[in-house]
């Protein structure tokens, strides 16, 4: 049964965005540790990475220490485990909006393009606003489209395209707002408009800080952010994190819908991952989710690099754990995981 799952998860997510089949590869790495490191053996240290696929090549960008104000990094691999250091996907050009804290790309290839969404700090305007770069090509570069994209009056982060089988396409995003003292975080979802150019309709709340787990620092944190979605056997599944990537209680929840638009519903197990420190695990949170090549799913995620480093802590690594979706349609995961882990590619 769950074999049937992962056929027709991979047909739904399709090869050109994630992932290619296992007969395409050949078998020549059948393990890997976390955190993932590049082929000269140094660990990957990014924030919110995302991983996208094209033409059996890996992508791999995220959050990093230039993109504070100049652009994004980026890897490649052709296996999800031997990355190579590529340079700058995007370059912030010398007249921009954004000043700083360039934060959360990700890439989503829709109609022959490569589209690019971030966030960053505009001091005009005093928020995070959300923008939107495009290329001919998966290794950019990038150049902007619209800066800012989103119309709206409140801080955005977190951008992420979600495009239905119908061709209709979704952003979903993180909403911050603070109060004294107070971090605070939801997730919203609109409809764009079928040429990106613009929100079609109002966003909608698709989930914000309500579950036990998510109120451990109550006084100080509210967040759910980082929304990722795909679609199964007829079901929406969202992945999100909730609390302060910088603490100890970071994590990765589960929401479902039957609607891109919602409701959404929480899994009332949730988390799927957070801080265990018996498994020398921090903070894992902000993920991305890929077709590995043997045609399993995994997730790709930040956390701590010491797990045991005082907090608030900002230097994170990237890893992944294999997804798998069982008989009832629920989303699980094998880990967080530390040891070496055995693969069918």
């Amino acid at each position: 049964m769950r074999a049937n799952y992962f056929i027709l998860l991979i047909y739904i997510l399709g090869t050109t965005a994630y992932g290619a089949s296992g007969s395409e590869r050949q078998n020549t790495i059948n393990s890997y540790t976390n955190p993932l490191k590049t082929i000269d053996g140094n660990v990957i240290y990014m924030a919110d990475p995302f991983v996208y696929f094209y033409d059996g090549i890996y992508y791999l960008t995220g959050t990093t220490d230039v993109s504070d104000g100049q652009g994004f990094d980026y890897y490649a691999s052709p296996d999800l485990i031997t990355w190579t250091f590529k340079g700058m996907l995007y370059r912030k050009p010398d007249v921009h909006i954004g000043k700083n804290s360039f934060w959360a790309p990700e890439v989503r290839q829709y109609m022959g393009k490569f589209y690019m969404t971030y966030s960053c700090y505009v001091p005009e305007s005093g928020l995070a606003e959300t923008c939107l770069a495009i290329s001919d090509n998966p290794w950019g570069p990038f150049e902007d489209l619209y800066t800012p994209w989103i119309d709206v009056d409140y801080s955005v982060i977190d951008g992420h395209i979600f495009v239905d089988d119908d061709g209709t396409p979704y952003l979903y995003f993180s909403r911050n707002d603070s109060k004294p003292g107070i971090g605070i975080g939801k997730n919203y979802v609109v409809k764009l408009k079928r040429d990106l150019s613009r929100a079609d309709g109002i966003p909608s709340l698709v989930s914000e800080a309500s579950q036990q787990w998510e109120r451990v620092n109550w006084e100080k944190n509210r967040c759910n952010e980082g929304p990722y979605v795909f679609k199964n056997q007829g079901r929406y599944y969202m992945t999100y994190s909730a609390n302060d990537t910088g603490y100890e209680h970071y994590g990765i929840g589960v929401a479902t819908a039957q609607n891109p638009l919602g409701p959404w519903v929480k899994y009332t197990d949730n988390p799927l991952m957070t801080t265990d420190l018996s498994l020398g695990v921090s903070s894992p949170g902000h993920n991305s989710i890929v077709t590995a090549p043997d045609g399993t799913i995994y997730i790709i995620y930040h956390r701590h690099a010491d797990p045991r480093a005082p907090k608030p802590d900002w230097k994170r690594v990237v890893c992944m754990d294999r997804l798998y979706i069982d008989e009832t349609g629920k989303l699980k995961v094998v880990g967080p995981t530390n040891n070496s882990q055995q693969v069918n590619w």
